[in-house]
């Protein structure tokens, strides 16, 4: 009987007899939706003037938190792998230490290029010309090039050049040029830059 005799007043309701200055005089069900219509509108404020930064401030600190919790695992995982960084290390120390031992020093200059001579003499190479240039420091270590000019026939060459990279200390050939000798095939005169190293010690720097 209630809700019937609400509706019969909101039937007969008219906004036009709505007194603001005597709110006390509005019927109730006017009363109860106004108050509501109110309640949704502040709510709605304090959700769009409060709540949407709050929001955003909890999206950045979940994205924070992603970064964080990958960070956290990247860094789990090197520890639990220290004992086998330690171990690559030391692996990778002595294996540096092995190639250092490789590079001539000062005084076995010399004996390189007696090396590389007699490895053009074993192939029946004549040799024109060995020449070490001026050294070129680098970061960790001093590079020595050395003019090479050899002539022969192809296999002899080749033989030779097989001969250079495969001695005991490093070597590594660039930049040669094969031409044939007054238009013979089978006299050929290369020119080839030998380059070899050694490590960089302090008192070079």
């Amino acid at each position: 009987m209630a809700l019937q005799d609400t509706l019969a007043q909101l039937q007969a309701f008219d906004l036009g007899d709505l007194d603001v200055n005597n709110v006390g005089s509005w019927p109730n069900p006017v009363k109860i939706i106004i108050m509501v219509v109110l309640f949704l509108a502040v709510l709605g404020g304090g959700y769009y003037f409060y709540l949407t930064d709050k929001l955003v401030v909890l999206e950045r600190a979940e994205l924070k938190e992603v970064d964080l919790r990958k960070d956290y695992e990247a860094k789990s995982e090197k520890a639990a792998n220290l004992e086998a960084y330690r171990a690559q290390k030391a692996e990778m120390e002595a294996t540096f230490g092995a190639l250092l031992r490789q590079l001539p020093s000062d005084t076995e200059v010399p004996g390189l290029l007696d090396d590389i001579t007699r490895t053009a003499l074993d192939n029946d190479l004549t040799i024109e010309s060995i020449e070490l240039q001026n050294e070129k420091n680098t970061e960790f270590y001093v590079e020595l090039p050395i003019d090479i000019v050899v002539e022969g026939n192809y296999h002899k060459i080749g033989s030779f050049v097989s001969g250079v990279a495969n001695l005991s200390r490093i070597v590594t050939l660039h930049d040669f040029i094969i031409s044939p000798q007054d238009g013979n095939v089978e006299n050929l005169r290369m020119t080839i830059l030998a380059k070899t190293y050694r490590y960089l010690e302090e008192e070079d720097g």
